[in-house]
């Protein structure tokens, strides 16, 4: 969260694949305005809520109880300024998460967490930031503003 730097200041935040909401929640912790959170399984929902409730972030942040690419599929172009994606690893969905923002971004920025041995984009203008066996890669839409 920290690489994030200032783009969480008063940001709109994606988070897909939340699980218990610890990406989504620190985003607001470090001044995003609102989360958005994207979880289908439904014991993870009922810790997400619990979480939220707990940290009395419900009138900033909205439960989503969808597929993440169900969801993706209802959206236009750049509804969020900040999306972090913490999808299941070795199924190829970190790569299909960024096939479909370079189709139609949904963010000016996407996070997404993926193993290493897990190719993501073969033309990525990414920057990665590396944690043993895992990578955060972040990815600029086309569009957005360099800052």
């Amino acid at each position: 969260m920290a690489a994030l730097g200032g783009h969480l200041d008063s940001a709109q935040v994606l988070d897909l694949f939340a699980g218990s909401g610890a990406l989504g929640l620190e985003a607001l912790s470090r001044g995003a305005a609102y989360t958005t959170f994207v979880e289908t399984d439904a014991r993870a929902l009922e810790c997400l809520r619990a979480n939220i409730e707990l940290l009395g972030a419900s009138e900033i942040s909205a439960v989503v109880p969808a597929s993440v690419f169900a969801f993706l599929s209802d959206l236009g172009a750049r509804i969020f300024d900040i999306a972090l994606a913490d999808p299941p690893y070795g199924h190829g969905t970190a790569r299909n998460i960024v096939q479909r923002f370079r189709r139609e971004p949904f963010a000016r920025i996407l996070c997404v967490e993926h193993r290493r041995d897990e190719p993501i984009d073969p033309q990525s203008d990414a920057n990665e930031r590396r944690y043993g066996d895992t990578v955060i890669s972040f990815i600029r839409s086309p569009d957005s503003e360099e800052e």
